[in-house]
This record gives structure tokens, sequence and C-alpha cells, in this order.
């Protein structure tokens, strides 16, 4: 199943896909809600499922998913090649990255391997990981700023969400949002939605 939020992409991708001659394309879903029902009702074994969607993200869809499907097997894609994004994404459950950059080739060798079980990282995302390890290790392993929600809340407030909208996306009270907000621009300093949004296309959390 390809989610993306860009039809054309989707079927661009559908086309590799089906032309690679050993893998056929079951569904497409533009929204992390419409691929969760699509998982259940038609159990793909893998997922491609893009980061950086609009409303629910790709790594809380990933979640999500897997806690109703486990068996489905999740490959993260992105146009971002942050180190964080890559980690998040595995965290939520998922087997492996590949980076729209990569290109066809790659993104096939990843939907390959997760199929048979591996977990797979495009050569750069593997690099920018061992480096990001290898650098917080010589700084006394310093921890994140913000946590995993915070994260999300952050990205999808870039993105010019509502409170409420967020709320709903994430499927928690309006109040949580609004405290993860105050908390989010505690932790960075940040004093406005516009310092959040710069933050955030910096962190590569959100495209400009």
């Amino acid at each position: 199943m390809l989610v993306d939020d860009h039809r054309l992409l989707r079927e661009a991708l559908h086309a590799i896909l089906e032309k690679a001659g050993d893998m056929v394309v079951v569904a497409e879903a533009e929204s992390g809600s419409k691929a969760l029902a699509l998982a259940r009702a038609l159990a793909p074994d893998v997922v491609v499922m893009e980061i950086g969607l609009e409303g629910m993200s790709g790594i809380e869809a990933t979640r999500r998913m897997l806690t109703h499907n486990p068996a489905v097997r999740v490959l993260g894609l992105s146009i971002f090649e942050d180190q964080r994004l890559v980690l998040q994404m595995l965290q939520a459950g998922a087997s492996g990255y590949v980076a729209k950059s990569a290109g066809s080739e790659e993104l096939l060798r990843g939907i390959r391997a997760v199929a048979q079980g591996e977990t797979f990282l495009y050569a750069e995302a593997e690099a920018a990981i061992v480096e990001s390890l290898r650098t917080q290790s010589l700084q006394g392993m310093r921890k994140d700023p913000l946590g995993r929600r915070e994260y999300e809340v952050l990205q999808l407030l870039a993105s010019g969400k509502t409170s409420a909208q967020i709320a709903d996306a994430l499927d928690i009270a309006t109040g949580t949002v609004e405290v993860h907000r105050r908390n989010i621009m505690r932790k960075l300093d940040l004093h406005n939605v516009v310092e959040l949004t710069r933050y955030a296309i910096r962190e590569g959390l959100s495209s400009p």
C-alpha cells in the first residue's frame, strides 16, 4: 500500500512498483486515517508511508497501524533526510526508511528487504544515524529537548493547524495540545508561532 498526500507521486510510485513484476499495489491512501482503515481491511504485506503527511503524521499513523496490524511491515518515505525523523519512524515500529531523493532502485530494494523481515536504511540515512549516535556519545548522550508527542504537535502547528485540529489528528484533548504548545515554547525559548515554524523548518519537521 502506498501512503502519500501527493497524488502525482503516488501514481508515479504505483507505476514503478507494478513494473517491477514481483509486487502488486493493493491500495493507495492520501492520509493517515485512510491508511489505517485500508490496512485493517486489506492487511497489506508492506506499507510505504510518507512521514510528513498533513494532519496525522506518518509516524503516528505507523504507530497506530502496527498496534492493530503488527504483521504489517512499514517502510518510511520522506523528502527530508533528518536523522531525528528516521529515528522517530523506527521507534514507531517502521522496518526501514528511504528518502525520496534515493531513487526508484533503492525504494524497490527497501520494499523487498522489509517484506522479507529485514530492516532497511538507505546508505545516507544509516550514516547519518551512526554519526548522530557517535556525537551523542561524545556529548554524554545529551537528551533531545522535546518528546515524541511534542515533536508531532510542533509539526502540525508549523503546518498551520489549530489546536482543535491537532487534537483531532492526534486523538488527544485540546487542552493537552495547549499544554504541549506551552512546553514546546518554554523548552525551545520561542515566543510565537512564527518562531515555532522557523524552528520546525530548520529541523526538517516542516517544509518552507
